[in-house]
């Protein structure tokens, strides 16, 4: 895992940080749960949620339905180990951490670009930049 983010953004609700990956928000924080399953469903890596009746789920949070009130307000999210689906209330959820590696880290077309200008600048001929491998 790597290190805790130290990064901090500024949001009308919470402190986000820029790089999410090993994040472990505090989410006894005003606003704190809205942001962070907000950050959870645009993340491009896997997310670990703790329900306050001990379970721990791990997957990728692919929807969720913010409502007026947590009571109604829930998530779902496709099970790392096995591919199955699960609603998991916002109300029900103890912790979110940012458990797996960031997919998109690094693979911007604004990357692709700075990589190939280097390239050009350092002379190389034939340039052709090829697509990391999907992992």
């Amino acid at each position: 895992m790597s290190e805790p983010p130290t990064a901090i953004t500024s949001t009308a609700h919470a402190a986000v940080p820029d790089q999410l990956e090993g994040w472990v928000p505090d989410l006894a924080l005003p606003g704190m749960l809205d942001a962070v399953m907000e950050c959870a469903f645009s993340y491009r890596g896997d997310v670990t949620i703790k329900t306050k009746a001990g379970e721990s789920h791990e997957g990728y949070l692919f929807d969720r339905v913010q409502a007026a009130n947590a009571a109604d307000s829930k998530c779902r999210m496709i099970i790392s180990k096995d591919g199955a689906r699960r609603v998991i209330a916002y109300s029900e959820i103890q912790s979110v951490v940012f458990s797996g590696k960031d997919t998109a880290t690094g693979k911007s077309f604004q990357t692709w670009v700075e990589k190939y200008l280097q390239k050009k600048a350092a002379g190389e001929k034939n340039i052709g930049i090829e697509p990391e491998a999907l992992d």
